[in-house]
């Protein structure tokens, strides 16, 4: 039988509509997949950018899953933004290991990279797959980022079977060779070196190539030099895709101490850490005002008869409970009096 609309029951068949009989799949909701180096590769191919967002935990995880980010970085940026430390250079495989775990049970369609740490692939290629295989195996990463030009390291972890995202002009983890973080290749020959060493990490296996604190026209240049993507941090706009940190994008950190390190190059998206501290401040004005909580965040009850049978059970050994109750108190006063005195200096 020849299918036509009007044999054709209302609506289609499941839902789904139908034009001269012939299925809409245009009119379909859009099934999302699991993001790949594969289908990153088909996004440069057809000129779509590509985003990515550092995030270290599950609640954030989730966060940048349903805001359909292709990239979550677990970074070693950890170390400054959740752990309060100076540099990256502090950060160690166990504790990347802890929030790359953490991360891995929030994201389901982005693709993982677990940033790996200063110290975790320098000394040799050896360790530095065995550390490769901890990301993959215990925290549940996709891919790894390594920094600088280590085209060999690089080709020891493809080949080992994980997949490599390189990471080239400002390297912070180097800091104390490159003297503090500077921006790079602002010179004819380091904007030319760091377009060979684009290369050679291209070559060795790396499948996308992050390009930080480099001027717009290097950036510009790696980028149309190479066949895989780049993503740009301070790059300017001719990258593949771009990355920032969920933390500084959100305008997370109000305190003043942290918005020190947000780099110049960060777009405050939205002003999370004012909101945050407006919630604490009143939460704070509420319990000491007697407010919080109120009847409405009072939901637990206890039966009229169970209350009372309750309070004839307090009522017999109450004498005693005040009585130990009131000298307890009195040891604490003393206490207190004896701490004023400073009988022993300021000490």
């Amino acid at each position: 039988m020849k299918i036509s609309r009007q044999n054709l029951p209302s609506g289609g068949i499941m839902g789904h509509e139908y034009v001269s009989g012939v299925r809409d799949f245009a009119s379909e909701p859009k099934k999302r997949v699991k993001t790949t180096n594969l289908s990153l590769a088909a996004k440069r191919r057809r000129k779509l950018p590509i985003s990515m967002v550092t995030a270290y935990t599950t609640p954030s995880a989730l966060h940048v899953d349903r805001a359909e980010i292709d990239i979550l970085l677990v970074g070693d940026s950890l170390a400054m933004v959740e752990l309060g430390m100076e540099t990256t250079q502090g950060v160690g495989m166990d504790e990347m290991i802890h929030h790359c775990k953490a991360v891995s049970r929030g994201a389901k369609y982005c693709m993982m990279v677990g940033d790996m740490p200063f110290g975790s692939y320098e000394v040799n290629d050896d360790e530095a797959l065995k550390n490769a295989y901890r990301f993959v195996k215990e925290g549940g990463m996709d891919a790894v980022k390594l920094e600088g030009c280590r085209p060999n390291t690089v080709k020891k972890i493809v080949d080992g079977g994980v997949a490599v995202m390189g990471h080239v002009g400002l390297t912070p983890q180097a800091i104390s060779v490159i003297g503090g973080f500077r921006a790079q290749g602002r010179t004819a020959v380091k904007a030319r070196q760091l377009v060979d060493e684009a290369l050679a990490l291209q070559d060795a296996g790396c499948f996308a190539i992050v390009l930080e604190c480099v001027p717009e026209p290097v950036a510009r240049a790696v980028t149309n030099a190479l066949t895989i993507p780049t993503i740009g941090i301070g790059a300017g706009n001719g990258t593949t895709g771009q990355v920032l940190v969920y933390h500084d994008m959100l305008g997370m950190t109000s305190h003043p101490h942290h918005k020190q390190f947000v780099p110049k190059f960060c777009k405050m998206y939205a002003d999370i850490g004012e909101t945050i501290r407006k919630g604490l401040e009143e939460f704070k004005r509420e319990v000491e005002a007697g407010e919080f909580p109120s009847e409405e965040f009072s939901p637990y009850k206890m039966g009229k008869e169970e209350l009372e049978v309750f309070n004839k059970m307090m009522e017999k050994d109450k004498e005693e409970r005040e009585r130990k109750r009131g000298k307890t108190e009195k040891d604490l006063i003393d206490k207190d009096e004896y701490e004023v005195l400073k009988l022993y200096g300021d000490k």
